[in-house]
């Protein structure tokens, strides 16, 4: 997951990935409001300095695309301010869990805990809270935890087959000629194979 990194055709649309497809699009500005939950990277190894444990978060409304690689979340050209990030790519396979919350007063919106991207300006513990303004949120929830089952599902069937393409096992020892037994020359003393 990375932050401003997806890449955008003169219409500022995101450019599609190789093998990429839209499934779901929300495309009218507003309608959609991503807010990022970032935490500060506490100190690791030597270092002195780092995060002091707060939280960074920053709320923009926009336009979403859904496509059977990623999610993608974009601001819109227009208006006097800067956002506070106009763009945001999770890859699927990254969301490590979603939570669909229904309030008592306000509407519905998910929470998808995230795995960010090397370099990608996020934090182990980055959170994403999605809301619509215009529809409801359960047909794309549902069609979102789909869509990343199956990608999911495809990264582990891709990591099987490349684990039955290993070579065959062989021993180390030495291969025994036609009728001799299966003696090792890495025997331990007095030991009769």
């Amino acid at each position: 997951m990375a932050l401003n990194w997806t890449m955008l055709d003169a219409s500022h649309q995101p450019i599609p990935l190789r093998d990429e497809t839209t499934i779901m699009s929300i495309d009218r500005d507003s309608q959609v409001e991503f807010s990022l939950t970032i935490p500060d990277a506490p100190p690791s190894g030597a270092a002195a300095t780092g995060g002091n444990g707060g939280v960074k978060m920053m709320k923009e409304r926009g336009k979403l695309w859904l496509t059977n690689k990623r999610l993608i979340f974009m601001t819109p050209r227009e208006g006097g301010a800067k956002p506070s990030f106009e763009s945001l790519s999770v890859p699927l396979d990254a969301i490590l869990s979603s939570k669909f919350e229904q309030p008592y007063f306000g509407a519905n919106f998910v929470v998808l805990d995230v795995k960010p991207s090397p370099g990608g300006g996020l934090t182990d513990g980055t959170t994403v809270e999605i809301r619509f303004y215009d529809r409801g949120l359960f047909e794309f929830v549902s069609v979102l935890e789909k869509t990343r089952e199956r990608v999911v599902y495809m990264k582990r069937q891709a990591a099987m087959e490349d684990d039955e393409n290993l070579p065959a096992y062989t021993s180390s020892g030495s291969t025994p000629g036609p009728g001799a037994s299966n003696s090792y020359a890495d025997t331990p003393p007095g030991y009769v194979a």
